[in-house]
């Protein structure tokens, strides 16, 4: 399920959310390393919260396309690469977008409201936890009939919740607020019957 043998040409065309999310990720993360462009980046694009007080609201969005190095960015892209395609494919690309989006923006929502405001935090984790909450919602429907898919994906997301504690430096609100969301947003999208209809919508040439 979570299996990538897709060649890049086939990556991008058969998972299109997926690759340009991962394509502005990547994108910004190189502009952040150019002297002056990465602090403008910085100083305009971090969820740093006092400034969040003060007004400046696009941050709980902007936050979630900046990484603090190499290895934060390569973590969050490699899940998206392996978790995003399965939930584009099954959701759709607007619903996906949708489940990716509002659990980053919800996880940072949760981070300005739990956390002090002397509190900044950046990355895409929060909104990867959402795919995570979306496939658990696709777990609980699935759970008599595909009870291998609960043996696959619910140590996944067990492992996650608990190294976000065990890890430093972790924002703790984005990744549950994120898990969360992804969860509720799954469980309106991904019930069976709605994916049916989609699948005889498709099927039939209607949007």
């Amino acid at each position: 399920m979570f299996s990538r043998t897709e060649n890049f040409k086939q990556y991008t065309k058969y998972y299109p959310i997926v690759s340009t999310l991962i394509a502005i990720n990547l994108t910004l993360y190189v502009l952040s390393l150019i002297p002056g462009v990465g602090t403008l980046l910085w100083n305009y694009g971090i969820q740093a919260n006092f400034l969040i007080q003060n007004g400046e609201w696009w941050r709980v969005f902007s936050a979630m396309f900046l990484h603090a190095g190499f290895m934060h960015m390569f973590f969050n892209m490699f899940s998206l690469y392996l978790f995003g395609p399965e939930l584009e494919k099954i959701a759709g690309k607007a619903r996906f977008i949708t489940i990716y989006l509002v659990s980053g923006i919800v996880g940072n929502m949760a981070t300005y409201i739990f956390y002090d405001s002397s509190y900044a935090s950046l990355g895409a984790s929060g909104a990867i936890f959402g795919i995570f909450g979306a496939f658990g919602a696709l777990v609980y429907y699935t759970r008599r009939t595909m009870p291998m898919l609960r043996k696959l994906i619910l140590p996944i997301i067990i492992i996650s919740v608990i190294m976000t504690f065990l890890q430093p430096n972790v924002n703790v609100y984005a990744h549950l607020g994120g898990l969360v969301t992804g969860f509720i947003l799954g469980l309106v999208y991904l019930h069976p019957k709605r994916i049916l209809s989609w699948r005889k919508q498709k099927m039939s040439g209607r949007p």
